[in-house]
């Protein structure tokens, strides 16, 4: 299954030359490749969700959430369960009741945050979040940054101001390079204690103390009536979905040389050299190569209901950086994340992997550990944080060195 990295690293030899050339002219011109990734799961507080759908969003809107954003769509795919768009930076999916945006660079993701809001009550028929989840790794130059992008406090402090329940967390160590940052928010009126949140069992109904009818009076409400909460856990169990993200650093020089255009013609070209389309078998892929260089794909799969996968590239050696993030249900991660490191070659990699609650997931299950072993790499930080509805797991892992 790793044949497609070698035959990148064949490419990269040959054009090596024109590899350094290219790199002489950008590695002055910084780029952020580390994304900030928004996701939203929507609702109704009554339980009556047949007729919503986010994808009714019109393109009108869609593009307009991306002037505010700072990025542009490029090209767009779509299955029966899901729409992907290709932006300037990075990506967005949308299913019936998920909305993801992930963009890199100088975006402004969460300032469009309202403007979704509004969009989704006024044209989907959802009117409630029922959970978000904002993250990002640690930036490389965050000066750079627009507001309020610049520190994770003024992240959280401006989804404070929108929900009146979510919680921040710094995975990793805060005193060294690396960390990962998470905002969620979570309504829960059932008020399901967290140690039971993966049981049947439930808590007594007591009339006169009823939970969910006191949760449902201090619901704060949003952009244009939009309520901030009251899903309805009885009626609407939280899907099983499961996230994993492998986030790249300091990435082996010839390996990225296909991402140059340069090198490559088109993005298809690259995405064969490289072996990206050997990654996940089946997925309908849309990709962009950059000029002078840089690299985005988004893959849908078909027999997946609203599975996808999506690598981001920014190749220039002093602040290379690879994404890739997928929630297609794989039998081995040990061996994808595998085909995911030989493919590009990182001295170091964060995983983070959300599985829900009853999907039963276990990362690490084939080597009888929380995450797996990989033989040139240590891992050097493992958190794991149990949510109202995933298992997170955060793993820093390391080149061993030679």
């Amino acid at each position: 299954e790793l044949n497609g990295g070698c035959v990148a690293i064949g490419c990269a030899r040959v054009m090596s030359n024109s590899l350094t050339a290219m790199v002489n002219n950008t590695e002055n011109d910084f780029f952020e490749g580390v994304e900030k990734l928004l996701e939203v799961w929507f609702t109704r507080k009554d339980g009556k969700i047949n007729n919503c759908d986010l994808r009714k969003l019109t393109r009108d809107q869609l593009e307009s959430l991306m002037v505010v954003a700072k990025c542009e769509i490029i090209s767009s795919s779509s299955t029966e369960h899901i729409d992907g768009y290709v932006l300037s930076e990075s990506s967005m999916f949308i299913s019936a009741r998920r909305f993801i945006l992930k963009t890199c660079g100088n975006t402004t993701p969460l300032t469009c945050l309202p403007m979704l809001l509004t969009f989704v009550s006024i044209t989907t028929g959802f009117d409630t979040v029922q959970d978000l989840y904002y993250s990002r790794k640690n930036f490389k130059r965050p000066e750079l940054q627009l507001t309020p992008h610049r520190t994770f406090a003024d992240e959280a402090q401006m989804l404070d101001d929108m929900f009146n329940s979510g919680k921040a967390y710094c995975m990793g160590s805060v005193n060294r390079a690396d960390c990962w940052y998470l905002y969620t928010y979570s309504y829960n009126p059932a008020k399901l204690p967290l140690a039971l949140r993966c049981s049947n069992i439930m808590p007594p109904n007591n009339n006169t103390n009823n939970s969910v009818t006191k949760a449902n009076n201090v619901m704060k409400t949003g952009n244009a009536g939009f309520i901030l909460g009251a899903r309805n856990m009885m009626n609407q169990p939280h899907e099983n979905d499961q996230t994993l993200e492998v986030l790249m650093s300091n990435l082996d020089r010839e390996k990225m040389s296909c991402f140059y255009k340069a090198n490559c013609t088109n993005a298809a070209e690259a995405t064969k050299l490289a072996g990206i389309d050997e990654l996940i078998p089946g997925t309908v892929i849309d990709d962009v190569l950059f000029t002078p260089c840089g690299y985005s794909m988004n893959g849908l799969l078909r027999n997946i209901p609203g599975g996808y996968m999506t690598i981001h590239i920014t190749p220039e050696p002093d602040f290379s950086y690879v994404s890739f993030e997928t929630n297609i249900p794989q039998s081995s991660y040990k061996k994808l994340i595998g085909k995911v490191i030989e493919c590009f070659g990182p001295k170091q990699f964060i995983i983070t992997f959300f599985n829900s609650c009853s999907s039963g997931v276990q990362l690490g299950a084939e080597d009888g550990c929380r995450v797996p072993k990989y033989k040139d790499y240590n891992v050097n930080d493992l958190q794991i944080c149990q949510l109202p509805n995933y298992d997170l797991t955060y793993a820093l892992y390391n080149r061993t060195p030679s």
